[in-house]
């Protein structure tokens, strides 16, 4: 702690109570997986890799996130990303690997390293998941100009870092 009290409940006024609640509400849709169950409904989980758990097309979203700000993750640091422990990261790898949706790697600077990589059909699937949320965003915000799409997209990506500079390891205050 800094020495500062902490404030408490409703003294961060109303805009900051609101966007926690939006928050909260985000957080219980994902984890009742509102988006895969519809889906499932409007008939997109289909093909080869249509019965999969939604656990591995999240490792596949974490591979990707991961390979896009540094090297490709390993097992342990997927682990991480998903907030899973590594015995289950490594199951849905497997799950992954066997379905050809990811592939090991090696690692030239370190040997004893295996990074998880996305094949051409992990690739393919996330171009499909990216696509259905979109559409789904698309449709949620239809009533909405062009203008206020932009301020939620400018607003939520500079939230999204801010909260992640605030959350990361070692930042307590």
């Amino acid at each position: 702690m800094n020495g500062k009290p902490r404030r408490q409940p409703g003294d961060f006024g109303t805009e900051v109570a609101a966007i926690e609640q939006a928050m909260v509400a985000i957080r219980r849709a994902q984890s009742r997986r509102a988006m895969a169950r519809l889906s499932v409904r409007r008939g997109a989980r289909t093909g080869r890799h249509g019965s999969l758990p939604d656990a591995v097309f999240e490792l596949l979203d974490v591979v990707e996130a991961l390979t896009g700000t540094a090297s490709a993750p390993t097992i342990s640091e997927a682990a991480a990303g998903l907030g899973v422990d590594q015995p289950r990261a490594s199951r849905l790898a497997a799950q992954a690997l066997d379905a050809g949706l990811l592939r090991r790697g090696v690692d030239q600077a370190d040997g004893r390293r295996s990074p998880l990589l996305l094949t051409a059909s992990g690739r393919a699937a996330l171009q499909r998941i990216h696509g259905f949320r979109q559409q789904v965003i698309a449709e949620s915000t239809a009533d909405w100009t062009v203008a206020d799409r932009a301020t939620l997209a400018s607003l939520l990506a500079r939230f999204v870092a801010d909260m992640a500079s605030v959350t990361a390891a070692g930042t307590d205050s």
